[in-house]
């Protein structure tokens, strides 16, 4: 059986958790491989909502394992609330698993993420301070607390002494803030140790093994293809490899094991946080896109940027993940316009760019060279077959698959997990 990983194809809040979802009924295992709480999955099943920020969208289907993978960073406190509010609506979360590598957020981490964002004034990345990058970078500098290290005081208390020596003289000497205590830290730390015991497992063996047994395994990305750390608009990105190279490196399973790999892509384009984006709407339509299309965060509220769909940035998306389909989301949300533009290449300073720039610089003074196509007024959202959307609907579907690069096999008609057109099986 397959082992599929599905990511953004653009800056999040694509509708993964929904691609993920409606995989769900025949897939056996859901692993989230990089992020943290700082990015989140709205998810209706059945006119309920749900929105997700820690816990893998399968933690929704009866029968699957959801899985937090080693590359994914862990505020405990965050875990813990999501599963309460998941009980407490009837969803079992006992088939959890937890990756005893996995990196813990602790509470420092949270405190220089705000200050240094702060800091930075009007170079600020425009994070959510919910402590990812400290976290990630404490990883990086081998001064990482994982989550197996909540069950060894000893070692726990040894790392966090590591971490603060630097980290105090940072907030005390150039933040002006108070120093944090090692006994503070890992008092707030070891609350979670009984209660995060019993999900933790050996992950990449779990996984292998399931991939051995002839299991299905969907890899579900936090964030999108333009916020990888190395692939992404840097420094305007997240911390972790949100691409699909991610879900190898984040789960502990080869990429030679990996069968397909699945962008999601509204049918325009959003984004959270600061940083370029060529198709940015800063008119009447930008707005009615962010009204129209419900274009607040799933985890922190805030209004998304808005533009029309960059056919350049889904190319992009499609050569550095390697991709097999594309999930279009959102079409619904396009109906009533009479013209609708979409970006196919850029100009920067005079000169036509059909590819991703390669400098940064570039990027950021690209301006959208707009190709227009027929828009449509009828509603969409009964639609459940590519022949019942209106002409002008399946032309404006057509279109962005050339210009695209990757097949549509998945059109998103509506929030429901039922509004949904398939046109290729995303598992045959």
């Amino acid at each position: 059986m397959p082992a599929v990983v599905v990511l953004g194809a653009q800056w999040g809040d694509e509708g993964k958790g929904k691609a993920t979802d409606q995989l769900g009924s025949r897939i056996d295992y859901v692993v989230k491989f990089n992020g943290g709480n700082n990015a989140g999955h709205t998810v209706v099943v059945g006119g309920e909502k749900y929105a997700l920020h820690l816990l893998p969208s399968g933690i929704l289907s009866p029968g699957v394992v959801p899985v937090i993978g080693n590359g994914v960073v862990i505020d405990l406190e965050v875990l813990f609330q999501e599963i309460e509010a998941l009980e407490a609506r009837g969803v079992d979360t006992s088939r959890l698993l937890v990756s005893s590598a996995a990196h813990v957020i602790a509470p420092y981490n949270r405190t220089l993420d705000k200050v240094t964002e702060r800091f930075l004034g009007s170079r600020r990345i425009g994070t959510t301070g919910r402590g990812i990058g400290p976290t990630y970078a404490d990883k990086i500098n081998r001064v990482g607390v994982r989550v197996q290290d909540l069950f060894d005081e000893k070692i726990l208390r040894q790392k966090v002494e590591g971490a603060l020596d630097q980290k105090n003289h940072l907030l005390v000497k150039v933040y002006n803030r108070r120093a944090i205590t090692v006994d503070e830290t890992v008092e707030d730390l070891l609350r979670f140790a009984d209660r995060v015991r019993p999900f933790v497992a050996d992950t990449p063996l779990v996984l292998n093994q399931a991939l051995d047994a002839g299991k299905t395994l969907v890899f579900e990305a936090g964030q999108a293809t333009m916020l990888d750390i190395d692939h992404g608009t840097y420094p305007f990105v997240t911390s972790s490899s949100a691409t699909a190279g991610g879900a190898c490196t984040g789960s502990g399973v080869g990429p030679t094991r990996i069968d397909r790999v699945v962008a999601v892509a509204k049918a325009y384009t959003t984004r959270v946080g600061e940083g370029p984006f060529p198709t940015e709407l800063l008119d009447d339509d930008g707005e009615w896109l962010r009204q129209t299309g419900g274009e607040f965060g799933t985890t922190t509220g805030r209004p998304r940027r808005t533009g029309w769909y960059d056919a350049v940035v889904v190319r992009y998306a499609a050569r550095v993940n390697g991709l097999t389909d594309l999930v279009l989301t959102k079409l619904d949300v396009l109906t009533g316009k009479d013209r609708i533009p979409v970006a196919v290449a850029y100009d920067v300073d005079g000169t036509r760019h059909d590819e991703m720039p390669a400098d940064q610089s570039d990027f950021h003074h690209a301006k959208p060279v707009y190709e227009y196509l027929d828009g449509w007024t009828e509603d969409i959202t009964g639609a459940r077959e590519f022949d019942d959307l209106p002409v002008a609907a399946q032309r404006y579907v057509e279109r962005l698959e050339e210009i695209s690069g990757t097949r549509i096999s998945s059109i998103g008609v509506g929030p429901g997990r039922e509004a949904t057109i398939i046109r290729h099986d995303l598992l045959a």
